[in-house]
C-alpha cells in the first residue's frame, strides 16, 4: 500500500472513530461482570507493558485490552478498522505517550472530549525523561522501574477517579503488585556484577536507554529512538569500532525489530577480527505473547535482564 493511500485510509479512519464517539459518547457497555455481577470497567490500552499491570491491579472490576501484541512495533502502529469499535467501546483509555504512538495521537487527542485518556508519559517530569542528541524525548520509559511505577500509579489515579468505589481495591491491588517490582529492583542489582569494561549494551534500536540509566551501562543502538530512523553503513562502522574497542562479547536482536542489522554488524566485526556472538532476543517495544512469562511485564523485564547478565558475563556458556 502506497503512502498516499495509507494517509488516506489513516484518514478515514480517524473521521470514522470521531463519528462514533459523537455518538456514543457514554461509551460502550461492558459485556463482562465481575463476581458481584456488576459490569467490568472496559479499559483499553496501546501497548501491553501498560495494559498487562492494569489488569493484575484492576483485578476482576476491569477488562483491560491492548491494541498492540506481541512482535508490534508502535513506532510504525497505524489504527485499523477494528480499532475503531475497541476505541469507541472502552471506557478509559492509557496509551504511552511522548511520541511512541505517533499515528495515534490525533484519535486519543480527539476522543479525549468524550472519555477519560491519558498518556501515562506525561504525568512525569521532564528532567526525568532521556533526550537524544537532536532533543527528542526517548518515550522508552517502562525501561526504569521506578519511572514506570510513577507512571501505573498516575493510571491507578485515574481509575480511582473514574470509578471512585472501587477507589480502596484498586489500591490494595496497587500496593501488592509493586511490592513485586521492588522486588524485581533487588533481583537486578546482579547487574552490576557485569565487569565494568564490559557493561556495553548493544542492540537493534535505541530502546533501553533507561535500563542503561538505572543499571549504569552504556547503552548502543544502532536505529535512533524510533524505528523509522533509517540505518546506514556509517551506524554499522560505528557500532563494530565500539565492540572492538571495548571487546563486546555479545550483542542482542529485538523482538519486535528485524535482526538484519544485528547480523550485519557480527558479520562486519568477524570481517575484522573480532568474535562477536548474538547474546539473544530482548523484548523492547513489544512483549512476549500472553499467557507466557515474558508476556507480562514483571517476566519481561526479568527476562532481559537474565538475558543479558548470561551474555555479558559468560554465565550462558
Amino acid at each position: 500500500m502506497g503512502g498516499f493511500t495509507q494517509k488516506i485510509w489513516g484518514l478515514a479512519l480517524f473521521a470514522m472513530i470521531i463519528l462514533l464517539a459523537a455518538c456514543n459518547s457514554d461509551g460502550g457497555a461492558s459485556g463482562e461482570t465481575n463476581g458481584s455481577g456488576e459490569e467490568k470497567i472496559k479499559v483499553l490500552t496501546t501497548i501491553a507493558q501498560i495494559g498487562e499491570p492494569l489488569s493484575e491491579i484492576g483485578g476482576d472490576r476491569v477488562e483491560v485490552e491492548s491494541l498492540m501484541g506481541p512482535s508490534v512495533d508502535p513506532h510504525l502502529y497505524n489504527p485499523t478498522q477494528s480499532d475503531i469499535a475497541k476505541v469507541d467501546e472502552a471506557e478509559v483509555i492509557f496509551y504511552n505517550g511522548l511520541n511512541l504512538e505517533v499515528n495515534m495521537v490525533k484519535v486519543f487527542d480527539s476522543i479525549g472530549d468524550s472519555k477519560p485518556v491519558l498518556a501515562i508519559g506525561d504525568s512525569l517530569s521532564e528532567d526525568a525523561l532521556l533526550h537524544d542528541e537532536d532533543g527528542a524525548i526517548d518515550p522508552h520509559i517502562w525501561f526504569d522501574l521506578d519511572l514506570w511505577e510513577a507512571t501505573l500509579d498516575a493510571a491507578v489515579e485515574e481509575l480511582k477517579a473514574y470509578s471512585p468505589e472501587d477507589a480502596d481495591y484498586f489500591e490494595e491491588n496497587k500496593t501488592q503488585y509493586f511490592a513485586e517490582l521492588e522486588e524485581l529492583k533487588q533481583e537486578a542489582e546482579k547487574l552490576a556484577d557485569i565487569p565494568e569494561s564490559g557493561r556495553v549494551l548493544v542492540t537493534a534500536h535505541d530502546a533501553f536507554g533507561y535500563f542503561g540509566r538505572m543499571h549504569d551501562m552504556e547503552v548502543i543502538g544502532l536505529q535512533g529512538l524510533s524505528t523509522e530512523d533509517e540505518i546506514g553503513i556509517s551506524d554499522i562502522n560505528d557500532t563494530i569500532a565500539t565492540i572492538k574497542e571495548y571487546q563486546v562479547p555479545a550483542i542482542f536482536v529485538e523482538s519486535s525489530i528485524n535482526s538484519s542489522s544485528i547480523e550485519a554488524v557480527i558479520e562486519g566485526a568477524k570481517s575484522e577480527g573480532v568474535d562477536v556472538e548474538l547474546g539473544g532476543e530482548l523484548f523492547s517495544d513489544a512483549m512476549g505473547s500472553p499467557g507466557s512469562e515474558e508476556g507480562t511485564y514483571i517476566g519481561m523485564y526479568r527476562h532481559n535482564m537474565n538475558t543479558i547478565y548470561d551474555a555479558l558475563t559468560g554465565g550462558a556458556e
